[in-house]
């Protein structure tokens, strides 16, 4: 009688537990399946398969039912940091205004266009990194008190250039420095173009990820040769003098 006893408590305590759950080793390990028996002393689970298996109660961490599982895999999810997802590819316009020097020369002014096409994500910083084409203008004047202003020299070229430009800070609004060199090509004969350098300091909006917009101060350093003649007892020499042309003001940018 008491052996019959035993074995209806058993069939009924396997019945109680006959739920799908997932044991938790101290190993790390996990096993899924249904608990047909357990007590203070050994846990039997059958997987899927119809195999069973068992776990001594002391090697056993945790076990948890499959709600308890989805609410940590959501946790889990929650917890994870964010991937921010961005256009590989972006677009910078910047246009400039300012004025012009050439050292033992007249001053003048300039204004600037350039179209650039680059990265502006680099890891998870609003970098641009890229480079372009462009315009620069740049025109001196007669500054003689004495004098109607005029054009005295113009140089036109058309900038290939590799350019940076970063935030100092990952904030809406930040304050920004870039960096430009490439080669000025000459847009006219009269004079023959050369390597040019450019800082940026100011400030940037970022309105979203992908799209921001700033004004700074620009200083650019642009080396030109201008095209002289010499008459030397009345014959005509043709020679290029060296020209080291400094532009600073203010600049516009746009990423796109």
């Amino acid at each position: 009688m008491r052996k019959l006893f035993l074995l209806i408590a058993f069939v009924a305590a396997s019945f109680a537990c006959a739920h799908a759950e997932t044991i938790l080793l101290r190993t790390g390990a996990r096993v899924k399946g249904t608990i047909v028996f357990q007590n203070e002393e050994v846990v039997i689970v059958r997987d899927a398969a119809g195999k069973r298996f068992q776990y001594p109660k002391t090697d056993v961490e945790n076990i948890l039912s499959d709600d308890e599982v989805a609410e940590e895999q959501e946790t889990v999810a929650e917890e994870a940091p964010e991937i921010k997802t961005t256009k590989k590819a972006s677009i910078l316009l910047e246009v400039a205004d300012g004025a012009a020097v050439v050292p033992n020369a007249d001053l003048g002014m300039g204004f600037s266009v350039d179209l650039l096409v680059g990265s502006h994500h680099i890891g998870d910083r609003h970098i641009f990194l890229g480079g372009g084409l462009g315009y620069h203008g740049i025109f001196l004047l007669n500054a003689k008190a004495d004098a109607t202003p005029a054009i005295t020299e113009k140089y036109n070229f058309l900038p290939v250039q590799f350019a940076l430009r970063m935030p100092f800070m990952e904030t809406k609004h930040a304050p920004a420095f870039g960096f430009s060199a490439g080669y000025g090509v000459a847009l006219s004969k009269d004079y023959i173009g050369g390597m040019y350098v450019g800082f940026d300091l100011g400030y940037r909006c970022q309105l979203n990820p992908k799209t921001a917009i700033g004004a700074v101060f620009f200083t650019q350093f642009q080396q030109a040769k201008v095209k002289t003649y010499d008459v030397i007892e009345g014959v005509t020499f043709e020679n290029f003098t060296g020209r080291n042309i400094l532009s600073f003001g203010a600049k516009f940018t746009l990423y796109l």
